[in-house]
């Protein structure tokens, strides 16, 4: 795996989004009576019965999964009323962005991983969230004030930092990476040697390829290498973290400074997000405040 770039999430939702998620997608079973239960395990012929797992889970977060549940009922039950409706492009929209917030693919695969899920677990649990933004999205008025402001507050995090394009291979030893360079010295095809003998499993198969890069976000000798590489030009063996690295650039950017008009459709989704944040919490407790719901599990404790 490429320990090169590190880049931390944007988009503050994120985190939370996929904790509460994961909440949701604990199941809790209700208990039986303890002469119609059957053992969920069995441990050197001592049984563990359903009970015992449902008080378990309860003991350990079933609280907080059940007012997850609870609240997750209370968004279904305006969206009927008020004819919310959410598509299978709503959810693909809002899976992209909960990517794209990643600084790659792999830490966002990481992420989900970290939680014991899939993409597909993600997708499947995340229809309350998403209703909950289409319930409350006609209360969130962005101005062009708000919009300039945050623009101007906020310039420098919008810049445009220098960056390169650029592939490598990692390998394990300078005799290693000695070698390739002789073979790409020879007319060798990067790509194709980047396949074959790269230990980064997160590009090897794209031919070593890691797409564009941030001046700042990586290790400091790899960044120092990368950057001081002209386009088309290959590095010789680089001393990295990891081992020995080659590496080779195929475009150059310089830093930028983008106008008000280029951000401002970005801007906008980053403050209507931080509204619908707001206001989630809120209207969540005021449902809960003037609706009629039973929690036995507060009445048991």
């Amino acid at each position: 795996m490429n320990n090169h770039i590190q880049i931390s999430p944007k988009w503050k939702w994120v985190s939370t989004l996929l904790v509460l998620i994961m909440i949701a997608y604990v199941l809790v079973y209700p208990p039986l009576k303890k002469t119609d239960e059957a053992a969920v395990a069995k441990v050197n012929g001592v049984a563990i019965t359903k009970t015992q797992l449902y008080d378990a889970m309860v003991g350990s977060g079933g609280e907080q999964t059940l007012d997850t549940l609870i609240s997750e009922e209370l968004i279904n039950q305006e969206s009927q009323k008020s004819g919310v409706q959410v598509t299978d492009d709503d959810i693909q929209a809002e899976t992209s962005k909960i990517q794209g917030s990643y600084g790659s693919d792999t830490e966002f695969q990481q992420a989900l991983t970290s939680y014991g899920m899939t993409l597909d677990d993600l997708k499947k649990n995340m229809k309350s969230q998403v209703l909950l933004k289409k319930i409350l999205a006609p209360q969130v008025t962005i101005t062009d004030d708000e919009i300039k402001k945050y623009y101007d507050d906020n310039l420098e995090s919008l810049k445009n930092p220098e960056q390169v394009q650029a592939s490598h291979i990692s390998v394990a030893t300078k005799e290693e990476a000695d070698a390739i360079l002789a073979d790409l010295k020879n007319g060798g095809d990067f790509t194709a040697i980047a396949k074959e003998k790269s230990l980064d499993t997160a590009t090897k198969d794209k031919g070593g390829a890691l797409g564009y890069i941030d001046k700042g976000s990586m290790d400091p000798t790899f960044e120092t290498a990368v950057f001081a590489l002209g386009t088309g030009a290959t590095s010789e063996a680089v001393k990295t973290s990891t081992g020995y690295d080659i590496i080779k650039v195929t475009d150059h950017k310089a830093a930028s400074t983008p106008t008000l008009e280029e951000k401002t459709k970005d801007i906008k989704q980053t403050l209507t997000d931080e509204k619908l944040s707001t206001l989630a919490s809120t209207w969540l407790d005021e449902q809960k405040t003037k609706s009629t719901v039973e929690n036995y599990l507060k009445t048991k404790a």
